[in-house]
């Protein structure tokens, strides 16, 4: 029997392909499973054309059969087989697909597609296995043939013995190696699993000789292993059925078989599209964040098949960062898949897909926030900061999709609140949307700054996770109001007309803020009367684009060069307080500094921001108790 060599072009691929081509190994079986689809499939597509050639799918099926012994896997079909010119043709030389040239000559009939298209995946066949050994026979061919070969010294064709149409690939599994369990590829456990992972879809029962165990007869405890044959693969997706036929079960029990997470997810979107793109996804919003999703290790990306065979577990490009949170899959006959059917070309219907997600992503959280506000606000408890992250990133190019799904606690509601709804309710003569930032809630409550602005009756809308400000810098304003934080310099409110009790004018009062702004040297950049304050004596203000609590949000990260908020100190001229300062700035200028390093420490700690000198700040106190 003479050995035929592959085409030099042809050899020089088959070696590149096992080498580096595909990035897992367990690849192989869905490369062979799929072709075997594929080869049902050409039967289908022939009896349409064909009225004396009856297509019953209960008849067709795929199996995998494992001889651990022996080192055998086998992988049969009962599909439309090839003659001994298609395997000179198909597997002779590589990268010339029968699928592809049967696709081309019957494009998409029936909702059915070829996904075998550059004729290669056959080939993966040989990362697992020393020799590949193909028995077929054509659908009203004139007999049997054995293909075989060992890599690339070439292959043998022959006649061969085989009753039934149909094809069987014979894989003679390749021993361990120190790097390497090829032992896996002989494991009932391992191939359920692959089968599960990356054909769960094939329209087509994949069949396996499942270990099971019993009694033995008479006895209660011993049992003996026997082999029941079982359908490994679900065949029929879920995304595939009418959205009617399904229930909020059926979407949840999808959602653990596919272990998109421990929780029950808050909502689902069923997508099915039949335009310029073909495209089904079912799409989840968990309830909860999975315990590394703030971390480098958490991967986004939705699952993505071709005709129901697995090609990416995570492909990224399908979501924007500020959704990572979205689980699901995306199933297409229209994408364009590389050589390896891994990783997708960057192409227009990727991107169209995309671009429809996102899209059904923002209308089905603005559903959740109007019609069920529970949930919005479970969802929002997870995974609202992630939207805020969104509004900041790129530039803000993205906050006016994300605007009006953001939400803040508020001083009036005590509750989360839209910014619309802010602004539904602002008084005529509000200027501007007005926030606190703080470690929490209930220090926000207690932050001297807020007390014009609640004097007033205005909201103030409290942010206490560290990327808030940030983002809201970025928005900048919402509905035409401007966002202005209680700590600005300047709050445009003109605070209600007050006696000046004190009996210095306005040049002894410079003068005084001019000594305490020496005193405390470059801590502050100004000293000066306070318009916000009303019972507390001192506060910090923010000049500038960096507020008190950027500045120690900034502090915390790396390489954060040291990067200040100009600070402003502010005094109550009417708080008992300013008469002691008054009257040591007249008679001792000791006592002065005494009380300006005082307050301006009291000041620090008001804002939840360290101390330089804890232990003079502890003598100082000391020295006006005695």
């Amino acid at each position: 029997m003479e050995k035929k060599p592959f085409q030099a072009e042809s050899k020089r691929l088959l070696e590149m392909m096992i080498n580096s081509i595909y990035s897992h190994r367990e690849i192989f079986l869905r490369e062979l499973i799929s072709n075997a689809s594929d080869a049902i499939d050409k039967i289908y597509y022939r009896a349409l054309a064909d009225t004396t050639l009856n297509f019953d799918k209960d008849d067709y099926f795929i199996k995998v059969s494992v001889d651990k012994e022996n080192r055998i896997l086998t992988i049969s079909d009962t599909g439309i087989g090839m003659t001994q010119k298609e395997l000179e043709e198909n597997l002779g030389v590589i990268a010339q697909s029968g699928s592809l040239n049967f696709k081309t000559a019957n494009e998409a009939k029936d909702g059915y597609d070829i996904i075998g298209q550059f004729g290669v995946g056959f080939y993966s066949a040989f990362m697992v296995a020393d020799t590949v050994t193909v028995v077929t026979r054509a659908l009203a061919g004139d007999g049997a043939y054995r293909w075989e070969s060992s890599g690339v010294d070439g292959y043998t064709i022959e006649p061969a013995q085989k009753d039934a149409v149909g094809t069987d690939i014979i894989l003679k599994i390749k021993q361990n190696t120190e790097d390497d369990n090829y032992d896996d590829y002989l494991d009932e456990y391992r191939l359920r699993s692959i089968i599960k992972k990356y054909s769960d879809f094939i329209r087509y029962p994949i069949k396996m000789d499942v270990t099971r165990s019993k009694a033995k007869e008479g006895s209660d405890s011993e049992f003996e292993e026997y082999k029941e044959e079982e359908t490994i693969n679900s065949m029929v997706p879920i995304w595939r059925k009418n959205k009617n036929e399904l229930t909020d079960e059926d979407y949840e029990n999808f959602y653990m078989e596919k272990h998109y997470g421990f929780d029950k997810p808050l909502s689902h979107i069923h997508i099915s599209v039949d335009g310029a793109v073909r495209y089904n996804a079912i799409l989840y919003i968990p309830e909860r964040t999975p315990f590394d999703y703030y971390t480098k290790e958490y991967e986004k990306g939705l699952e993505l098949y071709s005709n129901g065979v697995l090609i990416m577990n995570k492909c990224a490009d399908l979501l924007p960062d500020y959704y990572s949170f979205v689980k699901g899959m995306v199933d297409s006959e229209d994408l364009s898949l590389n050589i390896s059917r891994e990783i997708l070309q960057q192409d227009r219907q990727l991107q169209l897909i995309a671009k429809n997600i996102k899209s059904k992503i923002t209308s089905q959280l603005q559903r959740l926030l109007k019609d069920d506000r529970e949930k919005y606000e479970t969802f929002y408890k997870a995974f609202g900061m992630q939207l805020k992250y969104g509004v900041y990133s790129d530039f803000g190019a993205n906050k006016d999709v994300l605007q009006d799904l953001l939400m803040f606690y508020s001083s009036k509601e005590k509750k989360l609140v839209t910014l619309d709804e802010y602004v539904s309710r602002m008084p005529e003569d509000q200027k501007y949307i007005y926030y606190a930032a703080g470690e929490s809630y209930d220090r926000i409550d207690k932050l001297p700054q807020t007390e014009l602005v609640s004097e007033k009756g205005y909201e103030i809308l409290y942010f206490i996770e560290d990327v808030d400000e940030f983002a809201i810098r970025v928005l900048m304003s919402y509905k035409e109001k401007e966002f202005k934080s209680v700590s600005s310099a300047d709050l445009g409110i003109e605070p209600d007309e007050a006696k000046d009790e004190s009996d210095m004018d306005a040049t002894e009062n410079q003068a005084l803020f001019e000594e305490m702004k020496k005193i405390l040297g470059d801590k502050v950049k100004d000293v000066r009367v306070s318009k916000r304050l009303k019972n507390h004596p001192v506060c910090l203000a923010a000049d500038g684009e960096i507020s008190v609590e950027m500045e120690k949000v900034l502090q915390a990260m790396p390489n954060s060069q040291n990067i200040k908020a100009e600070k402003v100190l502010e005094i109550n001229t009417h708080h008992d307080v300013f008469a002691s300062l008054r009257s040591a700035f007249q008679s001792d200028k000791e006592k002065l500094s005494l009380y300006t390093n005082l307050l301006y420490n009291q000041a620090l700690l008001i804002e939840g921001l360290p101390i330089s000198d804890p232990v003079d700040f502890t003598n100082d106190i000391c020295k006006i108790m005695v």
